[in-house]
């Protein structure tokens, strides 16, 4: 099966950070790294509350040095905005929703830009129009293309949404929506496997508990790639044959598959992956392997 063309995104929407000091604040906020940010890359990266649990994740980069954009899940963009605006105090950088400045697709395969580099999270900007690799699925490339309303885009085969939907899922990278608001901390999405987290920059909010469960080991649940017969979605809770009232994980992002069934991220409990039988409301779920390898716990 392949996968190539274009879908629009309307479940996406764009946080605009504008001023000399955007880079800086944005820094001091996420978990990536903005202050080097180049222009010909991207950063994943997420908000955090002060117990490290994710509020909104991102696909961040430059149009300039003086204006950045923040591709989010629309449903958690206002009050993330609002949260976010909380910290601007001093500092020279203006917040908005921008979502009606610009248009949102997704490319899949030959609509990829062939001059795109290979590497997830790199950017090239054209004409205007900015175009972002992101994580490949079942051996498709994947990039995401942010253009202004009023500009011409190429036109290419449409590619269904729900087919973007499945691969999203299948590139193992979740993107945090309201089901799911402050239910992880971003290692429990394997955020740090896939760019998503700097350790070496300075403090945000739940840095110390973000970097404590790397350092020491603690991490008790990791993303997961899982099948199921029925329909799967964000904030459904998972439970282990050994233990049905208790779950040991939570759906973060789901699917339909297209060849039959739903497939899902999951955050679950790394004892419950080893043996036993995952469950959603008795359906029995099968464990798929992940497209990337996981860092090693420090």
């Amino acid at each position: 099966m392949t996968f190539h063309g274009r879908t629009p995104l309307d479940h996406l929407g764009i946080i605009r950070a504008r001023g000399d000091d955007a880079a800086p604040f944005l820094h001091g906020q996420l978990t990536q790294d903005f202050s080097l940010l180049g222009l010909s890359e991207a950063r994943l990266a997420a908000f955090c509350s002060a117990k490290g649990r994710m509020q909104a994740s991102f696909v961040g980069f430059k149009r300039a040095h003086d204006d950045i954009l923040l591709v989010c899940s629309r449903d958690l963009l206002p009050a993330t905005l609002k949260r976010l605006s909380m910290f601007v105090l001093r500092a020279k950088v203006k917040l908005t929703d921008a979502t009606a400045e610009f248009q949102l697709s997704g490319l899949s395969g030959d609509s990829v830009p062939a001059d795109l580099p290979p590497a997830p999270w790199s950017h090239r900007q054209h004409d205007g129009i900015s175009t972002v690799r992101l994580y490949p699925a079942e051996g498709t490339g994947r990039a995401l293309q942010i253009a202004p309303v009023d500009k011409a885009i190429a036109e290419g085969p449409a590619l269904d949404a729900s087919l973007w939907s499945w691969l999203d899922v299948r590139s193992g990278v979740a993107t945090l929506s309201q089901p799911v608001f402050e239910a992880f901390v971003p290692q429990m999405l394997n955020y740090e496997s896939v760019g998503g987290v700097n350790f070496k920059k300075g403090c945000y909010p739940g840095q110390e508990v973000v970097a404590r469960s790397q350092f020491r080991g603690t991490l008790k649940r990791r993303g997961a790639l899982v099948h199921a017969s029925a329909p799967m979605a964000a904030g459904q809770e998972v439970f282990h044959d050994s233990d049905p009232s208790q779950p040991c994980g939570v759906i973060a992002q789901a699917a339909p598959n297209p060849n039959g069934g739903f497939d899902a991220i999951a955050s679950l409990q790394t004892s419950a992956m080893a043996t036993g039988t995952l469950q959603i409301d008795g359906r029995v779920l099968s464990l798929l392997p992940l497209p990337y390898p996981l860092l090693e716990d420090i």
